[in-house]
């Protein structure tokens, strides 16, 4: 039994040396395993006219889409990833309306964009009111590619007083709605205003929904 610490001694000699032989004899040490790439994000399908990340187009849009977070109607996550998915003409047009708002001191706020049909299916399943989601059989333009639910911010990026939060189906998030407080009325009109002129038309009972003209020409991207 004496002998093992010796013996332990003049094995673990040898190792050390066969280790480093390769850079006493000049050889490169063997190379360091790979490590494997982040796979790029793309866009789903879409026939037609590909989808593009609108926040490329819009470098300064704050970027909040609320169904990859809690921050919704159904009090969880509905989105993967929190990408603004739009067709390119959409995206353009989008664009435009940012730059208009740019000028006078305000930012977009991105809350909803593209959503996988699959998605409407759930939201639909879990809140069954055609007025308020749109049934899986037409279809929601946002699933076209061709529809944003979007809000305004300051330069710094601080959202500013509308007439209700996302989701907020309530008389005060009705387009018209008349009964808000002036600053959150003034804000809705600056919105309306820049998305108009941009190729944009709202709907009735969400103030924050804007769909691109000719919208429904478009058929539904992905599943």
């Amino acid at each position: 039994m004496r002998y093992l610490p010796a013996l332990f001694l003049r094995r673990f000699a040898v190792g050390v040396i066969l280790l480093a032989a390769p850079l006493l004899l000049g050889q490169a040490a063997p190379p360091a395993p790979a490590v494997p790439a982040v796979p790029a994000k793309t866009p789903p399908v879409c026939a037609g006219e590909p989808l593009v990340d609108a926040a490329t187009l819009i470098p300064d849009a704050v970027v909040e889409m609320k169904y990859a977070t809690a921050d919704n109607m159904f009090k969880r996550p509905m989105y993967a990833e929190a990408t603004c998915w739009l067709r390119k003409s959409v995206a353009e047009r989008l664009a435009r309306a940012a730059a208009i708002l740019r000028e006078q001191g305000y930012r977009l706020v991105l809350w909803d964009c593209y959503r996988p049909p699959a998605v409407q299916r759930e939201m639909f399943r879990l809140h069954p009111a055609p007025g308020e989601v749109a049934h899986p059989k037409v279809g929601s333009n946002h699933s076209r590619g061709s529809a944003v639910d979007v809000s305004l911010a300051d330069r710094e990026g601080k959202p500013l007083a509308m007439p209700t939060g996302f989701d907020a189906f309530v008389p005060a998030a009705w387009r018209e709605a008349a009964d808000l407080p002036p600053e959150a009325k003034a804000n809705r009109e600056r919105l309306k205003a820049a998305m108009r002129q941009a190729g944009f038309s709202g709907i009735r009972r969400e103030w924050w929904h804007y769909n691109a003209k000719g919208a429904e020409k478009w058929g539904l991207c992905g599943q």
